[in-house]
């Protein structure tokens, strides 16, 4: 007996700097998918915050453009009413809802909020995780709470920056040295990232991450090879090969990321078993330091000069196209971009479930 088919509400687009990215990610799981387990259907949220729910998918789109949905000015209120269904006791027509947002308002916790309001099940990290991913400073305090390695930093808000700017530029200075890295603390997709070189260049910096959150953290350089894991699992989660960013560029922006080419991956990284098996242990250790679920892929820094491994950070939604970083790591583990998708949503059914049997209130 065939089993039923799932219906998943792919979420893509969203108000945030990696709109763009967002789609290129839609487009590859829509076209990855096993259609013979699934219909999908498409929510587009554009970039004013709008959402558009499209007609059904059971096959793959063949351009990307047709992502970009437009439902007209009751597109937002038709689309709620769908995904709230189950909250009003109708039966909802969406199995599972599967985001890939990335940056503000997608990996941050706040639209993993809306889903646990909805009461739907959904693939990925929940609120707390979500946040703390995209916080790199609160990130980086659990991560030292966990007892992981990772580089010096300082962080400040840019009230605390307008009445002690010297005082904050001095101890930069002093405590972490130039060259250093000044990045909004909320952001991915290495948006807004500023190499200092000195302190002029600093204060140009921070006030360039400032123009992207309302925090900045600045970290101190490190020479050091750039190695990634991926991580996938609920509560007994698993670790990937690892695989290394080698880059061209001065660093691992946006655009050496996605525009210009100026960097290439190497799977599995060319390290030796033992650092490899120590890379995936601390992977695991950082999923479960901001108590994650589904997935998250780990970057590290490996010294170049004495080999020691610091963790730079972990985010719960990865690239996800069918060339990016994570589904790469896994398809060299054993596990193929399908397969990685049917597992992805079956943790996400998994966790609402054992959520479901949870009690919330007193007998």
């Amino acid at each position: 007996m065939t089993a039923a088919k799932l219906t998943v509400g792919l979420i893509y687009g969203g108000k945030s700097g990696e709109h763009e990215v967002s789609l290129q990610t839609g487009f590859s799981v829509l076209n990855a998918i096993d259609y013979t387990k699934y219909d999908v259907v498409p929510v587009y949220i554009d970039k004013e915050g709008r959402w558009n729910m499209g007609q059904t998918y059971t096959a793959a789109p063949s351009r990307p453009e047709e992502l970009q949905i437009s439902g007209g000015p009751e597109a937002t209120s038709q689309a709620m009413s769908i995904l709230w269904q189950k909250l009003s006791g109708q039966k909802s027509t969406i199995d599972v809802l599967f985001p890939l947002l990335h940056g503000t308002y997608g990996e941050d916790g706040t639209i993993q909020g809306l889903f646990e309001m909805m009461d739907m099940p959904y693939v990925g990290a929940g609120v707390l995780a979500s946040s703390a991913g995209m916080d790199k400073v609160i990130m980086k305090k659990l991560f030292a709470q966990a007892g992981l390695p990772q580089c010096k930093y300082e962080s400040f808000i840019s009230a605390e920056y307008e009445a002690n700017e010297h005082e904050i530029l001095s101890s930069i200075e002093h405590n972490l040295g130039f060259p250093c890295f000044v990045k909004p603390a909320n952001l991915g997709s290495s948006v807004g990232i500023t190499k200092a070189k000195d302190r002029i260049e600093l204060e140009r910096a921070i006030e360039y991450a400032f123009r992207y959150d309302l925090k900045v953290i600045v970290e101190e350089n490190i020479d050091a090879r750039e190695v990634e894991v991926g991580v996938l699992g609920n509560e007994l989660p698993l670790a990937s090969v690892p695989g290394e960013i080698v880059s061209n560029s001065d660093y691992y922006d946006y655009d050496a990321k996605y525009i210009d080419g100026n960097s290439r991956m190497v799977i599995p990284a060319e390290i030796d078993s033992e650092l490899a098996e120590n890379l995936r242990e601390l992977a695991l250790r950082a999923f479960k330091a901001i108590d994650g679920n589904g997935l998250c892929r780990a970057d590290f820094f490996v010294s170049r000069t004495d080999g020691t491994v610091m963790i730079n950070e972990v985010n719960t939604m990865p690239g996800f196209t069918a060339f990016s970083m994570y589904p790469l790591l896994w398809r060299e583990t054993g596990k193929s971009y399908p397969a990685l998708l049917d597992e992805l949503i079956q943790l996400g059914m998994d966790r609402y479930n054992k959520r479901r049997q949870l009690q919330f209130g007193r007998d």
